[in-house]
């Protein structure tokens, strides 16, 4: 059997009764953390459910995940891993390779920055399809056209737009600047007034945890300020007065 269980936003304090007796009960635990950042401590969750957990790399999973899956067929398996586990299309096509090997499988959910940017004031129904700011070594040097692409369709229907930042394989987060610099690089290259330094944008840093921030400001003034990771940005769409309203009144610092 092949259980995926969310790890949540913040630490291991986030998990449920439910999801420490499966942990128990299992006969292997696994644990991903290259698809998103997690501030919790393994050893503090091995003694949480009582045995020894494996970290997982990105090969494990999406060039080896053969030897996960033939464990599975004998074993109760449990892979931890941050945020929602269905979130990352990895864990999706894992989860459907099992299923076509006759492999029973459970999901526990738990909560990720799909459903925390709520705390924004943004209204959930109102977002478009997100996109990953990559690390230009991922795109050998190119800019993610795709990127400009969905937010400049997102923009065209009145839509917000969800970048996530990118994770490294070592955990190395990319930086608000670093991000802020690209969108403006793919705005200087294409022309079309998709992103533009005057347009307040919404900064989600550190969500789920104590001490998250929500900053509402223009590009420029955001892309010097010092932001703690990890972070999102969101391009708002077209604003409704309580969305405007809700930013403005929670947001660490005012719009200018």
């Amino acid at each position: 059997m092949l259980v995926l269980i969310g790890l949540g936003l913040s630490d291991e304090k986030d998990l449920s009764l439910r999801v420490i007796e499966e942990a128990k009960n299992s006969d292997k635990a696994y644990i991903e953390l290259y698809t998103t950042a997690w501030f919790g401590d393994i050893k503090n969750l091995e003694e949480m459910i009582g045995k020894k957990i494996e970290v997982l790399k990105r090969k494990d999973l999406e060039e080896n995940s053969e030897r996960i899956l033939n464990e599975a067929k004998e074993k109760n398996l449990i892979i931890f891993v941050g945020g929602d586990p269905l979130v990352a299309t990895t864990h999706s096509a894992l989860l459907l390779e099992a299923r076509k090997k006759g492999i029973k499988t459970k999901v526990i959910h738990n909560s990720s920055i799909i459903s925390a940017i709520a705390e924004t004031g943004l209204h959930l129904y109102k977002f478009g399809p997100c996109v990953t700011i990559p690390f230009p070594e991922k795109t050998k040097g190119k800019l993610p056209e795709s990127v400009y692409e969905v937010i400049k369709m997102n923009k065209s229907r009145g839509l917000h737009t969800l970048c996530l930042l990118d994770i490294a394989e070592e955990s190395k987060l990319m930086s608000v600047k670093e991000a802020v610099e690209i969108l403006l690089r793919l705005e200087e290259e294409r022309r079309e007034d998709v992103i533009n330094e005057k347009e307040k944008i919404v900064v989600f840093s550190k969500a789920g945890s104590e001490d998250s921030k929500i900053f509402f400001d223009t590009i420029k003034n955001l892309k010097e300020k010092e932001v703690a990771l990890p972070a999102v940005i969101i391009i708002p769409g077209l604003l409704h007065f309580t969305e405007k309203e809700f930013l403005e009144a929670i947001s660490s610092f005012l719009p200018c």
